[in-house]
């Protein structure tokens, strides 16, 4: 069988990974998606119960769409917001129910190389195929053979860990049982016996926090949640930016849940401690105490929840030559782009084949993998990657190249985004990084909201 014969395999059957097969099977290539779970969005049903702050018109890719459409399937209300689930279950699932036998599950990648050549050997490589190992469901191993490699597994399994240098810290892992690394699903009476009327650290400074943030809040004003109360972490200071962009974003939900979070610390519901870069966990009776790398020791709290980002793995790949950022683990010509060392925004331009290939052709980081470490990361990126890829593999290289997708603005702007650093972001009350105002969503928008 010739290369060109062969499938090309995608890993992970999320919402970039299905769309990748959507657009290869749109230009006549053959995909083959490598899923580890069960069933379709394996990872987006983990958080099902978040809402997305992208509305329904943004997250249906639209090659996708196309393959739907015979089925009879009808796109849901373009201007309200899914949730995990509805995603998974209302788009990801049909999708993956179309694209039938070119779908296997229960079968996790393990490794990827060159036929015959690790990645020490130069001879003859570009014309070997790519070899993929996986372990199936019942834990045997095959090969398969590949034309092109598009790795859209994501990042949602190896979440970052509490300690600020990037290393748990101390004690996170003996204190594994009162410590998440997910939003809670306060809906769920097991998960809101945990945290109701207890005190809880939530660190982080994203959209996750600010999530848990307004979800602990809610749960501190109900009938059930009396003594509920937050600890936010914040590794750095509050500036105008800390809350997002609020009314100057131009996805409304996103810029809603930064505004909930300050609602949460306004309202006494969450104190907010700055500065703080986590070094130890220790104990105290059957409560956790947080020690920072500069001595200070927080009060006493039952739970810790950890939101400090995620980070790809990279270990099936370790037999390929690819081109990563030594900061962010992401493709070398997209990380500049998206560095929170030297900007705080959100807002990437559309990239595709040329930001994303790597000294090994033919091989791919896609979707939430693409960015490494970097966040804020949207699924109509994702969807423009995979369709400038497919086109690339194609042949045609004016479509790959070719940009078709516009990304909102998140109205925050400017600055380091790790560490405060006053020469190099902008005075509080300036330009758009200054603190968000009030802000009123539509109709059909959550009142607080994480995701895509």
């Amino acid at each position: 069988m010739s290369d060109q014969q062969l499938p090309v395999v995608v890993i992970g059957a999320g919402p970039t990974g299905l769309a990748a097969a959507a657009h290869l099977v749109g230009r006549g290539l053959d995909p083959l998606v490598l899923e580890a779970g069960a069933a379709a969005g394996s990872a987006v049903r983990e958080w099902g119960h978040v809402r997305l702050f992208s509305t329904w018109s943004e997250v249906v890719d639209p090659a996708a769409e196309k393959l739907l459409a015979p089925t009879g399937w009808v796109r849901p209300d373009g201007a309200t917001y899914p949730s995990g689930a509805d995603w998974a279950e209302r788009y990801l699932q049909p999708l993956a129910d179309v694209l039938g036998d070119r779908i296997r599950y229960g079968a996790t990648v393990t490794g990827v190389s060159r036929a015959g050549r690790d990645r020490i050997v130069d001879a003859d490589r570009e014309s070997q195929p790519f070899t993929v190992l996986i372990e199936t469901a019942d834990g045997s191993e095959e090969r398969l053979l590949a034309r092109a490699v598009i790795d859209a597994s994501g990042t949602w399994a190896t979440p970052s860990p509490m300690g600020g240098d990037g290393l748990p810290a101390l004690g996170e892992k003996a204190a594994s049982a009162r410590v998440s690394y997910r939003i809670p699903d306060l809906k769920d009476p097991a998960v809101r016996a945990r945290y109701a009327g207890k005190r809880t650290a939530v660190v982080g400074s994203g959209a996750s926090a600010f999530t848990a943030l307004a979800a602990l809040a809610d749960l501190a004003t109900s009938d059930d949640g009396a003594g509920t109360h937050a600890v936010w972490i914040l590794r750095r200071g509050i500036s105008g930016s800390t809350f997002g962009g609020g009314a100057a974003d131009q996805l409304p939900a996103r810029g809603a849940l930064g505004l909930a979070a300050k609602a949460a610390v306004d309202g006494g519901h969450a104190d907010a401690v700055t500065g703080f870069r986590t070094a130890a966990v220790e104990r105290d009776g059957e409560r956790l105490v947080l020690v920072g790398e500069d001595g200070r020791r927080l009060d006493p709290v039952d739970e810790v929840i950890v939101l400090t980002g995620l980070r790809p793995d990279l270990s099936f790949l370790n037999e390929l030559r690819l081109g990563l950022d030594e900061r962010l683990q992401a493709p070398v010509a997209l990380a500049p782009l998206i560095d929170p060392n030297q900007h705080s925004c959100g807002t990437v331009y559309p990239h595709g084949v040329h930001e994303l290939s790597h000294p090994e052709k033919d091989v791919y980081l896609v979707g939430m993998k693409s960015y490494g470490r970097a966040p804020t990361f949207l699924a109509m990126t994702g969807y423009e990657q995979v369709r400038s890829i497919a086109a690339a593999l194609a042949g045609d290289r004016e479509a790959a190249e070719r940009v078709e997708l516009t990304l909102p603005e998140t109205g925050v702007c400017g600055g380091a985004g790790l560490f405060d650093e006053p020469e190099a972001s902008p005075a509080d009350g300036g330009g758009c990084c200054s603190t968000p105002a009030t802000l009123t969503i539509g109709t059909g928008a959550p009142a607080s909201s994480g995701g895509c």
